[in-house]
């Protein structure tokens, strides 16, 4: 991507990027910072020292909107910007949905731009310095694409790698659809080559990203190609592969086969259930029954034994009794989660869940999320208990944020793992090597232990 034009306008300003969401749109963001580096912009610590504050948004909840609005209003009471104009910018899938008409929420914003126009950022923030308006483009562009665009990655050691974007499935609560849009798969050639030009550039785990991966290629090739990929990605010479998000319907016994069969593939699966009701999961049109789910998780279990799984759990959709929600605690007793998302379920405009009427009291529904969140508690404790006295290869990330002598790191499992790190070695000197950890403890949320052996 040319940035010559636009150097002239912002070389020397300073950005800050504020992420909300999913990991696509942590992607979206190494991009839109990698742009505008690009144009010679320098990256602040926040937005008080930024010329350039950008959103980048989420709107699967109600309260990622009411976070944003706040977010943005906050702004107003900054000190002035280092050049002394500062463009506030909203990208993401609350600008998707919205466009012109966030503006009637949050009257400061400069620049609005859609999910599928990520690589014209550049340009609109170089004309709200120009002619002090607002530029606003949400509109779908072929020509480019965010994975078109220069990349900063936050960490040098691992890397999303987008392999899709868009879904097809219009589960009846999520906008995403609406928003991203329909189901669009890179070809597997692109896919490869940019996962080994991120191997010779050192880069040890990847994400392979998509709304929903495990039909990765039905657009392209006429049936779904993820486990081929998985191979062919494991090829590289990659160290690690995880990836996400992954629907239970289009999980293949041939994509297990792959995650048993590929070393690089870690033993984390997460397999979003949102309940365990048929019933509500017809209402949710998952189009699977717990039935299915249960099966689905044994066939993985059998050919991965002691694979780690997370998950995905609304509670208080639209209808949902204590009999449906019972359902859901004894699916999640009976698979035994390691971790689990939960939410409470939010309205959200323009999808068929929004018609649904429910009498249920919010105080009922929060009583229920409690309970749950006590299970996966129980659950994830469970879990970890697996992994005492054995020794883990842990990727480093750093430090512990509590203790600058504590490393942190991820089991292949996905786990958080801290160890005290030796004597003279500083936690930066080891981030994005393997260190063997014995573990000693097994708490709910994480594992700690003794660092054995040489990093590698």
């Amino acid at each position: 991507m040319d940035t010559t034009e636009l150097r002239p306008v912002l070389a020397g300003k300073t950005y800050f990027i504020r992420t909300f969401g999913c990991q696509m749109n942590l992607h979206d963001s190494e991009r839109v910072a990698g742009l505008l580096d690009a144009c010679g912009c320098l990256e602040a610590a926040d937005p008080a020292g930024a010329d350039i504050v950008v959103f980048m948004t989420c709107c699967v909840r109600e309260a990622a909107d009411q976070r944003l609005y706040g977010q943005c209003n906050s702004c107003k009471s900054l000190s002035p910007a280092p050049s002394g104009k500062r463009v506030i910018a909203v990208g993401g899938c609350i600008a998707q949905r919205d466009g012109e008409g966030l503006l009637a929420n949050v009257d400061n914003v400069n620049v609005i731009f859609g999910t599928h126009a990520i690589a014209h950022v550049g340009e609109l923030i170089a004309q709200a310095f120009e002619d002090g308006g607002r530029h606003i483009s949400i509109a779908e562009d072929d020509a480019l694409s965010a994975v078109d665009m220069p990349w900063h990655r936050e960490t040098v050691y691992h890397a999303w790698v987008p392999i899709m974007t868009g879904c097809n499935n219009f589960c009846s609560y999520c906008i995403v659809p609406y928003v991203r849009g329909r189901e669009k798969s890179r070809s597997m050639e692109e896919v490869i080559d940019e996962v080994n030009g991120l191997v010779r550039a050192g880069v040890r785990e990847v994400t392979l990203l998509g709304q929903n991966v495990n039909s990765y290629g039905r657009d392209r090739y006429g049936a779904p190609r993820f486990a081929e990929l998985l191979r062919k990605v494991g090829e590289t010479g990659i160290e690690r592969i995880r990836f996400t998000s992954s629907h239970p319907k289009d999980l293949l016994p041939e994509t297990i086969d792959a995650m048993a069969e590929v070393p690089a593939v870690m033993p984390h699966l997460h397999l979003a259930v949102q309940s365990g009701s048929s019933r509500i999961l017809k209402l949710m049109n998952r189009k699977y029954t717990r039935e299915d789910y249960l099966g689905l998780v044994d066939r993985v279990r059998e050919r991965i034994p002691g694979i780690a799984l997370t998950t995905d759990i609304i509670v208080g959709f639209p209808g949902e009794t204590e009999e449906d929600f019972e359902e859901t605690l004894s699916l999640a007793r009976t698979v035994g989660y390691a971790q689990a998302f939960t939410f409470i379920y939010s309205r959200r405009e323009g999808t068929p869940a929004a018609k649904i009427e429910d009498p249920t009291p919010h105080e009922v529904i929060q009583e229920r999320f409690d309970r749950l969140v006590k299970v996966i508690e129980d659950t994830a404790h469970a879990f970890n208990q697996g992994e005492l006295d054995t020794v883990v290869p842990v990727l480093v990330e750093g430090a512990s944020k509590k203790n600058d002598r504590i490393l942190q790191g991820k089991s292949p499992k996905n786990q958080t793992v801290h160890a005290p790190l030796p004597a003279g070695v500083d936690a930066q000197d080891w981030v994005g090597k393997i260190v063997d950890v014995h573990v000693d403890r097994a708490r709910t949320w994480y594992l700690s232990g003794t660092v054995v052996g040489a990093p590698r």
